[in-house]
């Protein structure tokens, strides 16, 4: 047992494994790509295999009209519910977005097939088209006659619009801080908006990443001031990667710092705690000490995107009384906040 994980397709009806599926995912780990890859490029090659076997198509020869029916079922089909939720659920559907990453992969698996001779020829020719750039990226080399404005353009791809990205202002990140219950969380929120690393990047740091000092020549780090160093390690034991395969150091505040020793303080009191490397361990459930999850991290944060009208009410609605530690709590986060009218039908 080497601890490492490894994702395959498997048949739901005779639990075989489909050999050109498992060979796409090896090759896959033979380039080095991260696991978190692997697993959802699994999940989109076994949709493809399952939405052939349903409707009677040979996966190795799709036609061109077999493929536009993909590409439209993934949009107007609803999304099958997430295990473990109970209660009626909104019906969803995938975004074209989604629909093109999925394109993408087929296509991706269609090809890698083609090179080992599963799939003709005549099939990843219908993956393609040639495009002409009529306005090229700065910097693009077009050649001396613009022979390279041509590219081959993905046929069976959406448009869509980019929506960018939703920065929280500095208030927004104040009061999230605020509401962490722990000093462990308050860190973790602190450092992903001072540095700007990736969740996967911040769950993979380890203890010697933390260079706090003023200088840090006694480690043998040259970089001066506060910092941390960010490295893609495969063996962390929560399975975080970093993107990037280069070596960087992020500079940090002194309030990241000050932040930082607090999460040390309340992090000695685990003792199991003292047994990791890790930066961000379990300090409050099972198993004690561990390394922090992608899956435990989203739940904190989605703890903290509940609102706190919900939770008043909820307090109200069924007339339930608040504790003087809960009271306290409630009132330190809604300080700085404007009031607002709730309104609330009670139960009967």
């Amino acid at each position: 047992m080497t601890g490492v994980v490894r994702w395959v397709v498997v048949d739901a009806g005779s639990f075989d494994l489909p050999a050109e599926a498992v060979a796409f995912l090896a090759s896959l780990r033979a380039r080095g790509c991260s696991p978190n890859t692997e697993r959802v490029y699994a999940g989109r090659v076994a949709l493809f295999l399952s939405y052939c076997r349903v409707r009677r198509l040979d996966w190795r020869a799709p036609g061109f009209l077999d493929l536009t029916g993909l590409q439209r079922w993934l949009v107007e089909t609803p999304v099958p519910p997430r295990a473990g939720r109970m209660g009626p659920r909104p019906v969803r559907y995938r975004l074209r977005g989604t629909a093109n990453a999925v394109m993408t992969v087929v296509g991706e698996f269609l090809r890698f097939a083609a090179v080992h001779g599963w799939v003709p020829a005549d099939t990843t020719a219908l993956l393609s088209q040639p495009k002409l750039l009529r306005f090229t990226p700065p910097g693009f080399d077009t050649g001396e006659s613009g022979q390279r404005r041509q590219v081959e353009a993905a046929t069976f791809r959406f448009k869509v619009t980019e929506p960018g990205y939703e920065d929280l202002s500095d208030e927004e990140i104040r009061r999230m801080i605020a509401a962490a219950p722990c000093a462990r969380d308050r860190f973790l929120v602190a450092l992903l908006a001072c540095t700007g690393l990736r969740i996967g990047e911040a769950l993979g740091l380890h203890r010697g990443d933390m260079h706090l000092l003023a200088s840090s020549r006694v480690a043998g780090c040259g970089v001066e001031g506060p910092h941390v160093h960010v490295r893609r390690r495969t063996d962390n034991p929560n399975r975080a990667l970093a993107k990037s395969r280069r070596h960087r150091f992020v500079p940090v505040t002194a309030d990241l710092v000050a932040l930082y020793t607090d999460y040390q303080y309340e992090r000695d009191r685990v003792a199991e705690a003292a047994e990791s490397e890790m930066v961000f361990v379990n300090l409050f459930r099972q198993p004690l000490g561990r390394a922090m999850s992608y899956p435990n991290a989203k739940e904190m944060f989605d703890r903290l995107g509940y609102v706190v009208t919900d939770w008043v009410a909820d307090k109200t609605r069924w007339s339930l009384t608040i504790d003087p530690a809960e009271q306290a709590a409630l009132s330190e986060q809604l300080s700085g906040c404007a009031d607002e009218l709730i309104t609330v039908t009670l139960a009967r």
